[in-house]
C-alpha cells in the first residue's frame, strides 16, 4: 500500500509491527516489531491460576510486567 503511493519502507517511511509474527520475518523488507515473552507470559498465568484455585494466591490480585523486546529488522 505504501508503495502504491511511492513510499519506500525504510526509505521514507518505518513501519514497526507488534508480537514478532512469523509474517514479520517473512515479508519485504522484513518487520522490525515487538516480541512479547509469550511462553513466560503463559506461564506465569498458569501459576498464578493454579495458587488462586489452590488457595495459596493473597486476596489481592496480582500485577507481573514482562519486558518486550525490540526486533530490529529491515523496515525501520
Amino acid at each position: 500500500m505504501l508503495a502504491e503511493h511511492g513510499r519506500r519502507v525504510p526509505d521514507d517511511v518505518a513501519v514497526v509491527g507488534f508480537d514478532d509474527s512469523s509474517a514479520a520475518a517473512a515479508c519485504r523488507p522484513r518487520l522490525t516489531t515487538v516480541r512479547q515473552p509469550v511462553e513466560d507470559m503463559a506461564a506465569e498465568m498458569v501459576r498464578l491460576l493454579l495458587d488462586r484455585v489452590t488457595g495459596a494466591a493473597g486476596a489481592e490480585p496480582e500485577a507481573v510486567l514482562f519486558v518486550p523486546e525490540l526486533v530490529i529488522r529491515a523496515s525501520a
